[in-house]
C-alpha cells in the first residue's frame, strides 16, 4: 500500500528501491513560527542506533532522490530523509514565500519536533546550500555535515527575481515538460541508462503535488541559494565533501573551492560518477558516509 498524498502515478513504479521507499512515506504534522497551522510534513526513518544522519534533496526534487542510499546508511545508524517547505510533497500553503528563512524555520522545526539531538546534515545539490545554510543559523543542531555536489559557490540566479506572469507560469509548464527533465536527468548522471523510465517517474511525482508550479515560482523569484563567500570561515562542524568526478551540472572546481574554504573539511571523489553520486554510485557514497560517521 502506498500513502494516499501520493499521487495515482506512484503506480506506474517498477524498481524494488522506489516501491519500498515510496511505501515508506510518512506525514507529520509540523508546528512552526511561519503559521497558527502545523505544516503537513512528508519523511521517511529507517535504522537505529549511532548519530542520526538526515538527508536534505535538491531544487525542484523531494526525498525520493535518496531511494537508494537512505537503505544503505540505515542498516547503521538512524537515517531519515524529509521534504523540504516548498518542495516534494510538503504541504505548500499559499501565505508561505518559500525563502531561505522559511525553508531553514521549517526544517529547525522538523528536526526539533521528530529528532531533536544533532545529526550528521547531508545534502545533494541545493541540499547542500540548505545543510549550510541551516548549519551556519542552528549550529547546535549540526554534528557533522556531508555535501554531495554542492551548490552554494555560485551566485544564485536572479532572473527568477524579474519573472512576471505569464512567464512564470510558462517557465515550470517548460520544466514540467517530460523531454526537458528526462534530458537534465541524462545530464546529471555518468552513465545515462541510469536515467531510466523508473528514475523519471521518480523525479516526476511530486510534480502533480497541489501548489507545485506556484510554489516554485515564489521560491525562484527570492534568489534561491548563492554563494556562501566568507560565510563558510564559520562552519567549526567537521565536514565530508563527496564530489563526481564527471559532474557536467556543476563541473568540478567548486569542490576544491569548499574543500579550501571550510576549515575542517575532506575532498573525496567519486569515481565514473556524475552529479548524483547518491543515485549512481550510491554503495560506494553510503561506505564513504558511513566511514565518516564513525
Amino acid at each position: 500500500m502506498f500513502p494516499s498524498f501520493l499521487p495515482a502515478s506512484v503506480q506506474q513504479l517498477t524498481e524494488s528501491t522506489s516501491i519500498a521507499f515510496a511505501q515508506n512515506l510518512q506525514y507529520q504534522a509540523i508546528s512552526t513560527p511561519l503559521r497558527d497551522e502545523p505544516i503537513q510534513t512528508v519523511y521517511i526513518r529507517q535504522g537505529t542506533g549511532g548519530t542520526p544522519i538526515l538527508l536534505i534533496h535538491g531544487f525542484d526534487s523531494s526525498s525520493f532522490e535518496y531511494r537508494r542510499l537512505l537503505p544503505l546508511l540505515a542498516t547503521e545508524n538512524e537515517t531519515w530523509a524529509m521534504d523540504l517547505l516548498g518542495f516534494g510533497f510538503t504541504e505548500r500553503g499559499g501565505e508561505l514565500m518559500f525563502n531561505r528563512s522559511e525553508i531553514a524555520t521549517h526544517l529547525y522545526s522538523f528536526w526539533k519536533t521528530l529528532i531533536d539531538q544533532p545529526v550528521i546534515l547531508v545534502g545533494a545539490s541545493m541540499g547542500g546550500a540548505v545543510a549550510l545554510d541551516f548549519t551556519l543559523r542552528y549550529p547546535n543542531a549540526v554534528k557533522s555535515i556531508v555535501l554531495l555536489d554542492s551548490a552554494g559557490m555560485k551566485p544564485g540566479p536572479v532572473m527568477g527575481k524579474f519573472l512576471l506572469p505569464p512567464f512564470d507560469y510558462l517557465a515550470t509548464e517548460f520544466l514540467r515538460n517530460p523531454k526537458v527533465r528526462q534530458a537534465i536527468s541524462e545530464s546529471a548522471y555518468f552513465d545515462k541508462t541510469f536515467a531510466s523510465l523508473d528514475a523519471q517517474r521518480c523525479a516526476a511525482l511530486h510534480l502533480e503535488a497541489i501548489g507545485w508550479n506556484q510554489a516554485l515560482i515564489r521560491f525562484s523569484k527570492t534568489g534561491g541559494y548563492g554563494k556562501f563567500g566568507n560565510q563558510l570561515d564559520q562552519i567549526q562542524q567537521k565536514t565530508l565533501i563527496l564530489w563526481g568526478d564527471h559532474d557536467k551540472i556543476l563541473g568540478t572546481q567548486d569542490a576544491y573551492k569548499f574543500e579550501k574554504a571550510i576549515f575542517n573539511s575532506k575532498l573525496i571523489w567519486i569515481k565514473n560518477s556524475g552529479h548524483v553520486p547518491h543515485l549512481e554510485q550510491p554503495q560506494i557514497t553510503a561506505q564513504h558516509i558511513l566511514e565518516f560517521v564513525k
